[in-house]
């Protein structure tokens, strides 16, 4: 590798000077081998990742909390009494809950670090003379940087070339406004928002392209330089998070205060005060599920590498709530609803016309005239194809490499089908000038110069095309024209070719595209429907989901598909375009009414697009938003679901949004809807499940105390049947992989608590139920079978543990008992064979008898046990089938 010179200050630097101390060819850029060996040498392009809490860090904080620090508070008592069992057992506890909660801590961390290696952001760069396409990670100094508007810049560069180059520089500079890019050398005291000439890593690119010299990597980037001297931010809780800590307040309150009632109770009867005030404790204890929040990162980042297999990338933990709560989508048509394999389909000049197959092989006219490809203006057509084009497409070893705009990739396509070869026509015709594509021109051209003169290539909108084009009578501009729009109206996507050539001695001006142009024809792209689409959008209405098609394409375009897709229905063929959308402050009654029951929008604009999402979410909807470009990020942020496409997307949509789709297909929105909705039920579900345990646990306990029968559970049994019901049951309804009932009711408002009122009702149901077979068991034996306080004790500590084990099944959401998302669920009937091994275990071991106090069983205590399990879940599913066929 030869010896590099990394300048200190690249912005003084000349670019010609850069080439030679980065020893890189500007045409060429690095060979695959060299830079391979700079990746060894400099390392990955990679922002070193902060500090991480260390295992032990996270374990120690395991015994932090108000309900810890009460049990150590209760062990102290107990040791100070004399109780060194009881103490030690207190400890164990602890350690447990501990490891408990540091291993669930451990895996979400695991979860997430898979999350972020499945996405890398791309760049592309010059390597062995073609633009490729590789992970940032992989940019290495001396590369040479290929830039375009929507690309997130990959590294610190030198441009020394640009074509109308912008860039948002605000996340570096504060600078609100993009900045206009240059190759000229800065001064020596420009700040970095002066520094026209270069490029900064994690500035975004909003307008025009460019190539720039890569001059820094990584942390010797300037954002590697800030990231170096910012602190760890501190974590904020999510939306989700904030629910769950919302429950826990409401539950440590009523849980104080049956605590102190019992407590009460105790004293006036003159029972045992440290036994009163342990057994409150425990109630307390019991009552709280500690690792609630930690199994919800897990359900949630499982569900999200679920999400990962299906081509979904969600970036929020707290965006999946949401997302199960959508009812709007805005999808875009391109890719999304088609299969965005853009093929040169119909080709019409002025006197000619033929219907072809364009792919990269030999050109098929399947009808039309099939003399057209003999003619001098299909020839021009299919140069000013090459010319006009910033894309790049070869075959290397059998496989296809594309790297642009697929219309663009087509294009090249069409013109090797056609016999010609596009390396040798850039060669042959060098680019000296570029006008970038806009919003507002509608066109793009490029200046090329061929021997003696120069050529200009220009593509776009038809009637942008038409107006600037010469040499064309009226007629003929106006049977174009309606061409095109017919073109459209079958599908199609249009653009029309012009160009024109002077001598060397009219040099053209930046304006050389906008006139006095010599048109070609129209070739039109088809882009069929994706064939899973409609059955999607079928589930879609039975789930409750409005889907909206918002596109800048032609109006007709956008029917003929929304009519395909079946988006629409026969007969409804309203759609809206840019033109009909006023500001929604101006919007009459009618009109509102008006745009609300449209499915179809064309022509629509960024602005219009915030205007959309923020009416429908006045009216109380949950909007979801499908982008792909620049001007897709403010609706994309101002969504409450940002969705890029991952494909076709850029790197700016794909920063804003909140999921990223990697098959830009909308089944795969679909699937993550049903996925979000399955993720956010488990956790009501484990949550449900947790509370109605623990509260049976305190009913167990306090109406035994107010009913005078006795004391049916001591306080470490309560303790160990809350470890034992807490976690294993409740992770494995946290990570249930489907519920097929979801899809076929309407969404989740996301703005209501975890637990509604039906909930806690349901909840209360539950723990009566339970409470009731379990003291129910410990009066039979007590008073029927004349068990002793300990025996009664023991067989309370067995009824109950197993009537929660059993409890897992009331849960289920569909009509089958037998066969529903709760017995598909693998994971549930691994915890329930944990669990009883686990009870098992106390059982058999001596060391636990006297911890707690387990004592021998007849073979009439266990089916007591048995019937303490089953009896509740037999009235529940009473309970709910009276319901149901009373509604």
């Amino acid at each position: 590798m030869p010896n590099l010179t990394i300048p200190d200050q690249p912005h003084l630097v000349e670019v010609n000077k850069l080439f030679q101390d980065l020893a890189t060819d500007s045409r060429k850029g690095l060979s695959a081998e060299e830079a391979h060996a700079r990746l060894d040498e400099f390392g990955p392009n990679a922002l070193q990742e902060a500090k991480r809490e260390s295992a032990l860090t996270i374990l120690l904080r395991q015994f932090t909390g108000v309900i810890v620090y009460i049990l150590v508070v209760a062990a102290g008592i107990s040791f100070f009494l004399g109780d060194t069992v009881e103490g030690i057992a207190i400890l164990a506890v602890l350690l447990i809950n501990a490891v408990t909660g540091f291993v669930l801590e451990w895996n979400a961390r695991q979860s997430m670090d898979a999350l972020r290696k499945l996405d890398s952001t791309p760049a592309r760069v010059l390597r062995d003379g073609r633009v490729r396409e590789i992970a940032s990670e992989d940019v290495t100094l001396g590369d040479i940087l290929v830039v375009e508007a929507g690309d997130l810049v990959a590294a610190d560069a030198n441009l020394f070339q640009v074509n109308q180059l912008q860039v948002d520089e605000s996340a570096l500079t504060g600078e609100s406004l993009p900045v206009d890019k240059r190759t000229e050398r800065s001064t020596e005291d420009a700040p970095l928002g002066d520094q026209l000439n270069r490029l900064f890593k994690g500035t975004a690119v909003t307008a025009g392209n460019g190539r720039a010299i890569v001059t820094g990597i990584g942390q010797q980037t300037e954002l590697g330089k800030i990231a170096t001297m910012v602190e760890e931010a501190k974590r904020s809780a999510t939306p989700l998070e904030e629910k769950l800590d919302a429950l826990a307040n409401v539950l440590i309150w009523v849980t104080v205060g049956l605590a102190t009632l019992f407590l009460i109770v105790g004293l006036i009867r003159e029972e045992e005060p440290l036994r009163l005030i342990e057994t409150a404790l425990a109630l307390a204890i019991a009552a709280i599920p500690e690792g609630m929040s930690v199994v919800a990162t897990i359900a949630l980042a499982y569900g999200m590498l679920r999400l990962a297999t299906k081509k979904v990338i969600v970036k929020r933990l707290s965006a999946v709530e949401t997302l199960g709560g959508t009812n709007v989508i805005f999808t875009d048509k391109t890719g999304t609803l088609t299969q965005n394999r853009i093929e040169v389909n119909t080709i019409q000049l002025p006197d000619l016309s033929a219907e072809v197959q364009g792919g990269a092989q030999t050109l098929q006219i399947l009808s039309g005239n099939n003399d057209i490809v003999e003619s001098d203006v299909f020839k021009k057509l299919v140069l000013v194809s090459v010319l006009c084009n910033n894309a790049d497409y070869d075959i290397v070893d059998g496989e296809a490499r594309e790297v642009g705009d697929p219309v663009e990739v087509s294009l090249l396509k069409f013109a090797m089908a056609a016999g010609q070869n596009p390396d040798e026509i850039n060669r042959d015709y060098p680019r000296r000038a570029e006008k970038a594509f806009s919003s507002d021109t509608r066109i793009m051209g490029t200046l090329h110069e061929h021997e003696s003169r120069f050529v200009i290539a220009v593509k776009g909108a038809a009637e942008e095309i038409l107006k600037r084009s010469i040499a064309i009578d009226e007629n003929t501009r106006k049977a174009q024209y309606e061409l095109s729009e017919k073109m459209a109206a079958e599908g199609l996507r249009t653009l029309a070719f012009a160009y024109r050539d002077t001598d060397k001695t009219a040099v053209p001006g930046d304006d050389f595209a906008d006139d006095d142009l010599t048109y070609l024809g129209l070739i039109g792209f088809l882009d069929p429907p994706r064939t899973e689409v409609t059955p999607s959008l079928e589930s879609c209405r039975r789930a409750g989901i409005k889907v909206i098609m918002v596109t800048g394409d032609h109006p007709a375009t956008a029917l003929t598909i929304a009519s395909k897709v079946k988006l629409i229905e026969p007969g409804e063929e309203i759609v809206l375009t840019g033109k009909d959308l006023k500001p929604i402050d101006q919007l009459t009654a009618d009109e509102t009414e008006k745009l609300l029951n449209c499915r179809v929008f064309a022509r629509v604009s960024p602005a219009q697009k915030l205007d959309m999402i923020e009416l429908y979410q006045q009216k109380g909807h949950i909007v979801g938003m499908t982008g792909d470009g620049v001007n897709d990020a403010p609706a994309l942020k101002k969504s409450d679901i940002g969705i890029a496409m991952g494909l076709r997307g850029t790197q700016v949509a794909a920063e804003t949004a909140d999921m990223v789709l990697k098959d830009d297909s909308f089944s795969s929105i679909v699937a993550a809807i049903a996925q979000g909705r399955v993720i956010f039920e488990n956790i009501r579900k484990f949550v449900l499940f947790l509370l109605s345990c623990n509260l049976s646990e305190i009913f167990v306990v306090t109406f035994a105390g107010f009913l005078n029968v006795g004391t049916p559970l001591l306080p470490l049994q309560i303790l160990f049947i809350n470890i034992v019901t807490d976690v294993f049951p409740a992770l494995a309804l946290g990570v249930g992989r489907e519920n097929a009932s979801l899809m076929e009711r309407p969404p989740r408002d996301p703005k209501t608590p975890i637990m509604d009122t039906r909930d806690w009702r349901t909840l209360v149901l539950y723990a009566l139920a339970m409470t009731a077979a379990v003291l129910g068991t410990y009066v039979i034996g007590t008073r029927l079978l004349g068990l002793n306080p300990d025996e009664g004790n023991n067989l309370t500590f067995y009824a109950l543990s197993f009537a929660q084990l059993m409890h897992v099944f009331n849960l289920h959401s569909e009509r089958s008992f037998f066969v529903n998302e709760i017995t598909r669920n693998r994971y549930i009937w691994y915890a329930l064979i944990l669990c009883l091994a686990i009870l098992a275990f106390t059982y058999f071991v001596p060391v636990l008898h006297v911890v707690l106090n387990i004592q021998p069983m007849t073979t009439t205590e266990f089916g007591l046990i048995l019937a303490s399990g089953i009896v509740p879940v037999i009235l529940i599913q009473l309970v709910r089938l009276i319901g149901s066929a009373m509604k």
